[in-house]
């Protein structure tokens, strides 16, 4: 068994990282090897809770005329999609038991989500993963995770994207972008980066919990961030 720096972690995964190289759908291959390091991480008695995006079906209004609203909770849907696939990969693939904790109720196919309940499967070893968002429009699903993070007490985010880390600028614009190793949420926010909403950022920010941002494109990058590995950029209280 490896040492691990954190007791009980909520990944956060973009919906856009689980696309497929046309930019949407759900490619199962990176689902099996996302469904792989989680079992790495609970073969080390790793806690596992997962907030997942739905930006590989569904991006926001599809016009001015659209109701923010009603595109909200059509973005909602979309992320019920990508747990529910990943449900069945953790638990076909590596035969871990799964369960589905939904914002808004869905009886037929994820449990409500109540924060009891989910701590409970959590020390019972079962992976939890957290659909629906907030359950309200006008909040993202960064915000999400920084709440469900907060409330079942979570050691760490693990913000998983495609890209590396954190940059001063956009690396795919700027081939001169500087990457942080670490850096304060202070700063994230203060210079705009982008890499989780505002509200998200001041979550973490006054209940120090730490983000760690990496690609999920690289293998083992999930269980190489709670072993001790630098794989991407760490955003903690500034020194």
């Amino acid at each position: 068994m490896e040492k691990t720096n954190y007791k009980r972690v909520l990944i956060k995964i973009s919906g856009g990282a689980l696309a497929k190289e046309i930019g949407f759908g759900i490619d199962n291959e990176k689902l099996k090897r996302i469904s792989e390091e989680i079992l790495k991480l609970r073969d080390n008695d790793v806690e596992v809770a997962i907030v997942i995006g739905g930006g590989n079906f569904w991006r926001g209004r599809s016009s001015e005329e659209m109701d923010r609203a009603t595109a909200d909770y059509m973005g909602m849907l979309a992320t019920t999609i990508n747990a529910l696939a990943l449900q069945d990969l953790i638990e076909n693939h590596v035969k871990l038991e799964t369960r589905v904790m939904s914002a808004i109720e869905m009886k037929e196919i994820a449990e409500p989500y109540i924060k009891r309940r989910a701590v409970r499967h959590l020390e019972k070893g079962r992976i939890v993963i957290f659909a629906a968002g907030t359950g309200s429009p006008f909040f993202t699903t960064d915000t999400a995770a920084a709440l469900r993070a907060v409330e079942i007490d979570a050691d760490v985010i693990l913000l998983a994207k495609d890209i590396d880390g954190v940059y001063d600028s956009d690396p795919k614009i700027n081939k001169n972008a500087k990457k942080y190793d670490t850096i304060s949420y202070r700063d994230v926010i203060s210079q705009e980066l982008g890499v989780m909403d505002t509200t998200a950022v001041t979550m973490c920010k006054e209940n120090h919990i730490p983000i760690l941002v990496f690609d999920l494109n690289i293998p083992s990058n999930i269980s190489k961030s709670c072993f001790g590995s630098n794989v991407g950029t760490v955003i903690e209280e500034g020194k």
